[in-house]
């Protein structure tokens, strides 16, 4: 049974669009046809690993709609997501002559929809996109809320604009082409959706970590149900990131600087879980969360395969570096980090006034030896 959750980004005078969880692709099309009817082209946009997976199936069922596909596809990774990728995207949109009511179909991960979805902001002053996602990161976090952007000289995210989808489209049967590692890293932003916003889901997450893990495909209709619907809650109150939507940031300042330092050889949502540990110590710091809380918290990601320390021996940096490339954080105001905390297990709140001092407390917490 499909699931569909309208999200109405800033209601006034914009227009809602729906995220649709389906196991299959079969209502691609129809969907495609009643939301795109002026369109007179398509441009899917793939990576090399989803072009493998779904570029045939995908142009296989869209061929039941009546305009002219094109396809676009870069090395898969971080590090392709980058101002060179959009260019060689630019160039294709403009050799098809792509118009303003032509569309972009992002068909991949976090890196696909964030690229494409930055192309589609920019070219001609913005187009419109569908995210079609294929990962758990992607389908839980980085599909919805309309942040699209790409890296600039190592810094993460660091060029992008907010451009609303006009449609999201969830095949929950994509997930199982994705390695388990990989699937496992996208539990990290799951998991932080209930420190931030619900305590209940964060229980239900302790408790059928098994099922989710096993990919049970009503636990994952549950779980990505979830993590939208928290996320749209977040992101309706504050589109454009000036107050509440920073705390979806938890566990991403650190995370962020960690994944540079690491030139991303830990996945987004292991670094995002390191982030998230330190930044509980610091909570414990200010008497936010007890040592008990800690101590759970790092369970759960450990549960999910997310969370260890990092061995000072196995890297080249260290703990005076992570601070460091935590100022070139972009959520930076008036030289000050805007840090998230939880405030109670199910409600962070954004700090301003944290100190080196402390931040360093925490990143101790989540290095070894």
């Amino acid at each position: 049974m499909s699931k569909i959750l309208e999200v109405e980004i800033n209601s006034k005078g914009r227009e809602a669009y729906n995220i649709v969880i389906e196991p299959d692709f079969n209502k691609l099309p129809e969907l495609i046809v009643n939301i795109f009817s002026s369109c007179n082209k398509f441009m899917l946009v793939f990576d090399s690993n989803t072009e493998k997976y779904f570029k045939e199936k995908i142009l296989q069922i869209l061929n039941r709609v009546d305009r002219k596909i094109h396809t676009f596809s870069f090395a898969a990774g971080e590090d392709s997501k980058n101002m060179l990728t959009v260019q060689k995207l630019y160039e294709e949109l403009i050799k098809h002559s792509f118009e303003r009511n032509d569309v972009i179909l992002a068909v991949g991960g976090g890196v696909v929809g964030d690229l494409a979805g930055f192309v589609s902001a920019t070219y001609l002053r913005g187009i419109r996109f569908a995210g079609i996602p294929t990962t758990l990161l992607a389908m839980s976090d980085s599909s919805v809320g309309g942040k699209t952007g790409v890296d600039f000289m190592g810094y993460k995210n660091m060029v992008g604009a907010f451009h609303q989808p006009k449609l999201v489209y969830m095949n929950t049967e994509s997930l199982s082409t994705l390695p388990e590692r990989e699937y496992l890293s996208g539990m990290a932003e799951v998991i932080k959706y209930g420190y931030i916003w619900d305590s209940r889901f964060l229980a239900y997450l302790s408790e059928n970590a098994d099922k989710i893990i096993s990919k049970n495909r009503e636990a994952l209709e549950y779980i990505i149900f979830h993590s939208c619907r928290i996320k749209k809650e977040v992101v309706e109150n504050d589109p454009l990131e000036k107050g509440l939507r920073a705390i979806l940031n938890f566990g991403h300042t650190i995370g962020h600087a960690i994944e540079k330092l690491m030139e991303f050889k830990l996945l987004h949502g292991e670094c995002v879980a390191v982030g998230m540990i330190a930044a509980g110590k610091i909570a414990v710091y200010h008497g936010l969360m007890s040592e008990d809380e800690l101590f759970k918290m790092k369970e759960i990601l450990i549960k999910y395969r997310l969370f260890r320390r990092i061995r000072a021996s196995e890297v080249s940096f260290n703990e005076n570096d992570v601070l460091f490339a935590t100022k070139s954080d972009k959520k930076m105001q008036g030289g000050k980090i805007k840090f998230i905390l939880t405030a109670e297990i199910g409600r962070a709140e954004v700090y301003k006034d944290i100190t080196d001092e402390e931040i360093l407390y925490g990143i101790k917490e989540v290095f070894e030896g």
